[in-house]
């Protein structure tokens, strides 16, 4: 790739690719690349040559060693190779660390060797996918026996300030097993993770919200509006996750706009997802604003992101939706300091449509494939040869829910 002066926010804004590995060269720094794993693991590496060939040394994982702190060691390591010195052999000599000691190694070990061969596919995929993306970029280059119980919180920290407090309590999980096989295997004395407790509180994921919340919720997001109205419109109408929406871009709409492929780098289970979009989500996508930005995302204010700020967007609908309900009781003689709405999150708009595709009668493989779920109805050695996507079934269910949530709206009938 070129080379390209990097910059904190030049860095964040950077994306893997899931078919091959990143490495951009630092403009500012020639021989210091910041490098991208398909997993989305990143970190800083030095290029040089030494006795008549190339060499890479590694310098550390991103973000725990930042721009400047990889800028200062790569600028070292290139200074000791003008002196006729080899970066790599003084490593080696400084830091003699035995290899399968590195959490880097022990992670790939015990998903050989435990997760694999002992959990579900699914349970398995998802282990897999937390420790490489939450844990190896944080941890990586240290030896397991010295990650502490302060260590482990202040990962956990990292995770809930990100905005993700349910995703840290995956992450302790996911790290009490991985000690706790690491203790019985002798590679550590003591499990870390033992007395600390997850970091959030969880409700049971059970939340539907009725066909009055439903129209609650689009008056709601018509009277707030753009950016975060028609955002929440589209999570019902498409049934995908949060962030797959908030993301979206221009360049994944294919077949003049009537197709979303969700690329498989932003797809949980890491799979390629094509979301037939019926004519309301197309509509909606149509009256959209379009926001000047090389990335081209369809739902920014910036053009250069997606939306963020979920919380504070979704405390100003609840408020919208519980003045309105208010405003319905008096119209109807009722008394609105009665009326209240029971708590609801952005994910539980999935499952609204899921239960609502169900109730229409639509095939329960057909939800699945919505929902790009690999499990279900679909399993074992027939989801493996399956590579049917069900295209004109997922566009029909998706039509036949838009369909049903505008009727709910217009107190339609259906």
């Amino acid at each position: 790739m070129a080379a390209r002066v990097l910059t904190v926010q030049a860095i964040e804004r950077l994306k893997p690719d899931a078919a091959r590995r990143l490495e951009i060269p630092d403009a500012t720094l020639p021989g210091l690349y910041f490098i991208i794993q398909p997993s989305g693991a990143k970190s800083w590496a030095v290029r040089y040559r030494h006795g008549g060939r190339t060499r890479k040394l590694t310098l550390g994982a991103y973000p725990a060693l930042d721009l400047v702190k990889a800028r200062t060691e790569g600028r070292a390591a290139l200074q000791s190779v003008s002196l006729g010195q080899d970066p790599i052999a003084e490593r080696k000599v400084a830091v003699p660390l035995p290899t399968r000691d590195l959490i880097g190694s022990v992670i790939d070990s015990f998903i050989e060797r435990h997760v694999k061969p002992r959990n579900r596919p699914r349970t398995a995929e998802e282990t897999i996918r937390i420790l490489r993306t939450k844990v190896l970029p944080v941890w990586d280059g240290r030896k397991i026996q010295d990650i502490s119980r302060r260590d482990v919180i202040d990962l956990l920290d990292g995770i809930v300030d990100a905005g993700t407090p349910v995703a840290a309590n995956r992450t302790l999980a996911a790290l009490s097993k991985l000690f706790n096989w690491a203790t019985d295997r002798g590679v550590i004395d003591a499990n870390p993770c033992v007395r600390i407790k997850a970091p959030a509180a969880e409700t049971s994921r059970d939340r539907v919200l009725s066909d009055e919340e439903l129209r609650l919720l689009w008056r709601g997001c018509a009277s707030i509006g753009w950016p975060f109205g028609p955002f929440v419109q589209l999570l019902l109408l498409t049934a995908q996750r949060r962030d797959e929406v908030a993301k979206m871009r221009r360049v994944e709409l294919r077949e003049s706009g009537t197709l979303w492929t969700i690329p498989g780098e932003r797809a949980k289970n890491g799979q390629a997802h094509d979301v037939p979009l019926s004519g309301t989500a197309q509509g909606i996508l149509g009256s959209l604003p379009r926001v000047a930005g090389r990335a081209g995302y369809l739902i920014s204010t910036t053009g250069n992101s997606g939306i963020s700020g979920y919380a504070k967007a979704k405390a100003r609908l609840d408020a919208v939706m519980l003045a309105l309900a208010r405003t319905d009781a008096v119209a109807a003689g009722g008394d609105p300091d009665s009326i209240a709405i029971e708590p609801w999150r952005l994910h539980d708009l999935r499952r609204t449509a899921s239960t609502g595709m169900g109730r229409l009668k639509i095939e329960p493989h057909v939800i699945e494939a919505v929902l790009n779920h690999r499990s279900g109805v679909i399993q074992g050695v027939a989801a493996v040869y399956n590579r049917y996507q069900y295209l004109d079934e997922k566009r029909a269910a998706l039509e036949a829910w838009a369909a049903h949530v505008e009727a709910i709206v217009c107190k339609k009938a259906h």
